[in-house]
């Protein structure tokens, strides 16, 4: 057999071949893009049922909140005797009440009804387009109370056009419905919050209309079809008969499939590259020995500079992950802190509620006591109303203090920043009768700093003095200031039993702690913040037994 009969025999052969490789390339190329883009796709969806979930549970909240203020007020006397007769006054101060109600409950507004559906009080009573004197009896909201009891409608406002959820009680005169006292709630706040996430949000009524959206315009309409390739989740809203959907593309899962397609079949090229590659060099090297030698030569060059770059890049890729380790080690730390703020911040929300209830309750107990009533049962509900009052203030501070620095600079006036931070460190310190020693600060003194920072490094100093000062008969915390040209110097002392050396040296380092349950992360924020200001913070020398003192130099302002 001629070798030009060879190559003839061999040509079909190399092409199946040829075509049974490029087969198996495409078939795994589209196995990984479905592979890939199907393990997204679930992760997906597993991602928008968590975040549905937390959506549903932020409308559940709003919903029993404002239900509880419709059922309270249903049986408040003033309501009462608001309905029962034309006394003197008493429609204005109903109306009074439901503004403070409608401001401590963060509601639109709320009004009450008469028998006749007119409106005699309500929380806008001194507003332009005030409720009172209108009448509401066509509304279903209404009947429907007077009916059964209580009453939920979404509907859009009469007089303010703007949509909103109306929920209802009936309210008892001697037994017998004499009006209804009304709860309206609006959800812009929500969804301007929802138009900023990535997702489209609906939440359908039992028809399937849309009454909530990140999209205001798809309002009281039919809930739109999926888009192509979105993925999406439901979920029932508790105490509503709605239902909230979120969808989102799946660009991102395709994305994923085809960078991971993209990947095997780069791979796979430059296998099939080095194989023809290697069949040609066999090739030469047989018909030249020659060429072979001087072949397996350059090859020996190339492997032993290929080797160089791969010990180079091995060395790179583990410094490279010892560095990505230590990253991801700083980002779970930081992420506990974010949650400890998010708690901070859920806390206190969730706290307002039942407090707006209490004070609801004590102010209608000493309106309802008769005259000549027991001096202690008033001074009792005096008392509760104080302390309504000062839990009210805590909590706000609270929320101050969780709010999410904005990183703008500009002048801070000290002495706001620390009597709040003073305010969220007063229980433990009256709890261990610790004393504290002020100084004046005039209160048009101002640093450049940002609030909610300075409060933390505040509140982290003080709270590390209390923990020092725990357990001492003769406790005392002295805080005080120099002034100087441009500069302020706020120096926190104690006298508890200072630094020990170990400590005083890894103050400022990382993670490093004496605390059981401590982070080591408080003082090394504080500082960083301070330094962020243009200032320091700085530990005085210690010895041990003559307490712990700490210097914060701030750039003052004019």
């Amino acid at each position: 057999m001629t070798a030009d009969s060879m190559r003839a025999l061999a040509a079909p052969r190399r092409l199946a071949a040829v075509l049974v490789v490029l087969a198996l390339f495409l078939g795994l190329l589209a196995l990984t893009f479905t592979l890939v883009r199907d393990r997204a796709v679930r992760d997906l969806g597993q991602r928008l049922e968590v975040t549905a979930r937390t959506r549903v549970q932020a409308l559940e909240s709003v919903l029993a909140k404002q239900r509880a203020v419709a059922v309270v007020l249903s049986d408040d006397s003033l309501m009462r005797e608001a309905l029962a007769g034309p006394a003197a006054g008493t429609a204005a101060r109903a109306s009074h009440k439901l503004e403070r109600l409608s401001e401590a409950t963060d509601s639109a507004v709320i009004y009450l009804l008469d028998r006749d559906g007119l409106a005699i009080a309500a929380s806008n009573w001194n507003e332009e387009a005030s409720f009172v004197g209108s009448n509401y009896g066509f509304r279903d909201y209404f009947s429907q109370a007077l009916l059964r009891g209580e009453a939920t409608q979404f509907a859009l406002g009469t007089v303010s056009k703007r949509p909103g959820l109306y929920l209802s009680h009936d309210v008892a005169v001697a037994g017998r419905p004499r009006g209804v006292i009304v709860v309206k709630v609006e959800f812009d706040r929500t969804e301007a919050n929802w138009s900023q996430a990535g997702e489209r949000i609906f939440v359908t009524d039992a028809a399937g209309q849309v009454i909530l959206s990140s999209t205001p315009a798809l309002r009281f309409g039919p809930l739109p079809a999926s888009g192509p390739g979105e993925v999406a989740a439901a979920l029932p809203v508790p105490g509503a008969d709605w239902r909230l959907v979120i969808r989102a593309p799946a660009a991102e899962a395709t994305a994923a499939a085809a960078l991971a397609t993209g990947t095997v079949g780069f791979l796979l090229s430059l296998a099939l590259s080095g194989g023809v590659w290697a069949a040609r060099a066999r090739t030469r090297a047989a018909r030249r020995a020659e060429a072979e030698r001087r072949y397996r030569a350059d090859l020996e060059r190339a492997v032993d500079e290929r080797t160089r770059d791969l010990t180079a890049e091995m060395r790179e890729r583990r410094a490279a992950e010892q560095r990505l380790a230590q990253l991801q080690g700083e980002m779970v730390q930081a992420n506990k802190l974010a949650t400890l703020g998010q708690i901070t911040a859920g806390v206190a929300h969730e706290v307002n509620t039942p407090l707006a209830t209490i004070r609801l309750l004590a102010e209608n107990g000493r309106q309802m006591l008769p005259e000549g009533a027991a001096p202690d049962v008033a001074g009792n509900l005096d008392q509760i109303l104080r302390m309504s009052d000062r839990i009210a203030q805590i909590t706000t501070e609270l929320r101050g203090f969780a709010r999410k620095a904005t990183g703008e600079l500009g002048p801070v006036a000290l002495k706001e920043a620390l009597d709040a931070a003073l305010l969220l460190v007063a229980s433990r310190r009256r709890a261990e009768g610790i004393r504290m020693v002020l100084p004046q600060i005039p209160p048009g003194l101002t640093v450049r700093a940002e609030r909610v920072r300075l409060e933390q490094i505040l509140v982290n100093l003080i709270q590390n003095a209390q923990e020092a000062l725990s357990g001492r008969p003769d406790a005392e915390l002295r805080i005080e200031l120099h002034e100087q040209p441009d500069r302020v110097r706020l120096s926190i002392r104690d006298n508890g039993p200072g630094l020990a050396p170990g400590i005083a040296a890894t103050l400022f380092t990382p993670f490093a702690t004496s605390k059981p349950r401590g982070l080591g992360l408080g003082l090394v924020i504080s500082r960083e913040i301070a330094r962020d200001f243009g200032g320091e913070l700085t530990a005085a020398p210690s010895e041990p037994g003559q307490g712990a003192s700490f210097h914060l130099d701030l750039p003052r302002l004019p």
